[in-house]
């Protein structure tokens, strides 16, 4: 069974902090020497999917440095922000960050746009669904040339599928903590998920 509905969610960003007023100048020329006090600038504010809209102001993940090398630690790395990239997918419908450190052969990942694809037009969204990588592993053993697996231990909530008018269309539960595979290559300075399955037994 492959792992196509897995995502992730976070936060980012706050209120805009009141700037306050500055004090009154005392003469033109003091004031011309006292410097401005800059404005906060304003965050988006992150705001999960609900039953009122999908979710707005959803954080683009971020690669770590430690995720661009070759190494026991960086495929962990990136094991852990592929997982960031396919909730981003979910919540946004934007499958460009995926798509990017996937390979175009990953059958997981043609699955995810399908899904991605269908429940982000036409008004329609996905709610809740969020998952938590908690732990990575790797034995960092090459299968092939350049090519290693993960054991990614991940848990889900439960997703609802909403269509244009709010309305349930359906809904998966949420899934408990359940150990993933994942094959990557590492080709061109950069790591590429070939694949991505849950574990059966």
């Amino acid at each position: 069974m492959v792992a196509g509905s897995l995502l992730l969610a976070g936060c980012a960003g706050a209120s805009p902090a009141d700037p306050g007023t500055a004090p009154p100048a005392a003469s033109a020329s003091a004031a011309s020497s006292v410097p401005a006090t800059p404005s906060p600038t304003p965050s988006a504010v992150y705001k999960p999917a609900d039953a009122s809209g999908p979710a707005q102001n959803v954080p683009v993940p971020v690669l770590p440095d430690v995720a661009k090398t070759e190494t026991k630690e960086g495929l962990e790395a990136f094991a852990k922000y592929w997982y960031a990239t396919l909730g981003y997918a979910y919540e946004t419908g934007d499958m460009v960050p995926l798509e990017a450190v996937s390979d175009s052969s990953c059958s997981t990942c043609l699955k995810v746009r399908k899904e991605v694809t269908d429940w982000h037009s036409s008004g329609r969204w996905l709610e809740g669904g969020r998952v938590s990588v908690e732990a990575v592993d790797s034995n960092f053993v090459q299968s092939q040339p350049s090519t290693y697996q993960a054991i990614a231990q991940v848990k889900q909530e439960a997703i609802s599928y909403h269509l244009s008018d709010g309305a349930v269309k359906g809904r998966l539960e949420a899934l408990p903590t359940t150990p993933d595979i994942l094959v990557a290559k590492y080709v061109g300075n950069e790591w590429k998920a070939q694949t991505v399955e849950h574990m059966v037994k």
